[in-house]
């Protein structure tokens, strides 16, 4: 909860660094673009929740197949005599960690780049505002009912009263729990955690462009830095000298 909390704060301060560096006064969302940007900002955090759960799927199959593997052609195995291939688990999670998340991370590096440059800083607001609030959402959701599903299924270890009836492992409710527990891992450890992340990117990636695409005026284009053209001059004042000629004059006058 603190984690989505900051990442929600965070989002907000950067928003409002955007806005101010991109001569934003404010977002009107009766206009089409800017309503359009707002639904694909919206829609962002859910197909990154579908990419990251997916990839969470296919390199545990992945890893269940080498198992398999392992304990067909290498004898000993359950004996404790032979050896597994160790190495060969972790490059699969390795390699499956960092290809399976090169498309997501292309979404929330590549989307306030393009939305920017090609529509203009008021439409990639939108998209920001949709990504902060439909990313916080699902960040809660995801990780209260990831959590809680995954301990559903621990709780079959000592019963469960479903119904007026003690509930243990091997019983109808318990196999519930087990789906329940293959949806909530990867939501409570993957998909939840990485919506903090995604909307912190999206906002930092387009405080960055903001200069490029700032509006002055009519014209898009890099915000100038506003100063002066001259500085004023003054004519500087010389009291005491101003008023101590007279004197010394008269001194001397008084003298000769």
């Amino acid at each position: 909860g603190f984690a989505i909390a900051s990442a929600a704060l965070t989002s907000l301060a950067l928003f409002a660094a955007f806005m101010g560096t991109a001569h934003i006064d404010t977002i009107d969302i009766s206009n089409a673009r800017v309503l359009a940007g707002l639904f694909v900002g919206a829609m962002i955090p859910f197909i990154f929740s579908a990419l990251a759960i997916t990839a969470v799927g296919q390199a545990a199959m992945a890893m269940v197949q080498e198992v398999r593997r392992q304990f067909r052609e290498i004898p000993g195995i359950m004996e404790g005599t032979g050896r597994p291939e160790y190495e060969k688990c972790v490059a699969i999670s390795t390699q499956a960690a960092i290809k399976k998340m090169v498309a997501p991370g292309a979404i929330a590096l590549l989307t306030p780049i393009i939305i920017g440059f090609l529509f203009g800083p008021e439409v990639l607001g939108g998209t920001l505002a949709g990504v902060t609030v439909s990313g916080v959402l699902m960040a809660m959701f995801q990780s209260n009912a990831g959590g809680a599903w995954d301990n559903a299924k621990k709780s079959f270890e000592k019963g469960v009263m479903v119904d007026g009836k003690m509930e243990f492992k091997g019983s109808e409710a318990h196999k519930a729990s087990v789906t329940g527990d293959t949806v909530g891992d990867p939501f409570k450890d993957t998909s939840g955690p990485s919506m903090n992340i995604l909307i912190k990117l999206m906002s930092i990636v387009s405080l960055v462009i903001a200069p490029h695409i700032a509006r002055v005026g009519d014209a898009r284009g890099v915000a100038p830095v506003h100063l002066p053209e001259s500085l004023e001059l003054r004519q500087p004042r010389v009291r005491f000298v101003q008023h101590a000629i007279p004197n010394v004059e008269a001194v001397l006058r008084t003298i000769l």
